[in-house]
């Protein structure tokens, strides 16, 4: 791997193909024992076996990590920048980029040991790694309905293909309080499959239907909003004007008002939008 790494990015080297500073990227990763995971596209290609477009590459890791991921790169003369503290630095070799992504921008999503623990072994640009846990996936994409982006369709997709064998229990664990999300996909994925309901447990369903039938309604906050958690940029006016309490502010939720400001601001630009969540 040393080898490979000195055969690599020089500073003043010219720019290399997108495939090959991904190679480097993960190769520089490798050698210094920085834990590591694909996601993205070519997650989503392993899982589904379908072909997808992506202008970067996602690479997953814990925050913890990040501070040795960085130097490790930097070593190789690449650019890196802490772009949003709460969940995502990136690499530059202009004009290429890779997401070191440790979150999610609505601060509902964190890279833990169970990410590791579950990763799927594959192969990326020749390259042996470790892809993101299907469910992971599912828990992340699921939050992301954004005027300019849904990802609902990658969810339905990732359910078709491995519905039959995710681990129903730590996804409905992974999601937690924000279960209804996940209901809301396996009630679409019905109406998109209709063939292929078979793929979602009927005791999942049932389960997550009793709750809402049995879940009273004096126990929500009756000024919350949620919406936050879902686009940073369609609830505004319930949570700047009308003063509902935003769900994702700390002690209730995981993010703080910089941090929330700073997600917000990102959605006005549309190369910032860019910084969304990942594929």
């Amino acid at each position: 791997m040393a080898a490979e790494l000195e055969t690599g990015r020089k500073v003043g080297a010219g720019t290399p193909s997108p495939t090959k500073f991904y190679r480097y990227v993960l190769q520089a990763l490798t050698h210094a024992n920085v834990p590591h995971l694909v996601g993205g596209a070519y997650a989503l290609a392993h899982y589904t076996r379908a072909p997808y477009q992506t202008k970067d590459l996602d690479v997953f890791l814990r925050r913890g990590d990040l501070d040795m991921a960085f130097d490790a790169l930097r070593v190789c003369g690449y650019r890196t920048e802490d772009i949003y503290p709460h969940f995502l630095g990136k690499v530059y070799d202009d004009p290429h980029f890779v997401d070191l992504i440790f979150g999610s921008g609505n601060g509902a999503v964190r890279v833990d040991d169970g990410w590791f623990e579950f990763a799927a072994p594959g192969e990326v640009f020749g390259l042996p790694v470790l892809f993101c846990p299907v469910e992971e996936i599912l828990w992340s994409k699921a939050f992301i309905m954004e005027r300019e982006r849904f990802d609902g369709a990658d969810v339905a997709h990732l359910l078709l293909a491995t519905g039959d064998r995710l681990d129903w229990n730590r996804l409905l664990d992974r999601f937690g309080d924000n279960w209804r999300v996940l209901l809301a996909h396996l009630v679409l994925f019905g109406y998109i499959y209709p063939g292929r309901q078979g793929l979602i447990p009927a005791a999942i369903l049932d389960r997550l239907l009793a709750r809402v039938t049995n879940e009273p309604e004096s126990a929500a906050d009756q000024n919350l909003c949620r919406g936050g958690l879902l686009s940073r940029q369609q609830y505004l006016h319930d949570l700047g004007v009308t003063g509902m309490h935003d769900a994702r502010l700390r002690p209730a939720g995981q993010m703080s008002r910089g941090e929330i400001d700073a997600w917000t601001d990102a959605g006005e630009g549309v190369e910032e939008r860019r910084h969304q969540p990942p594929d």
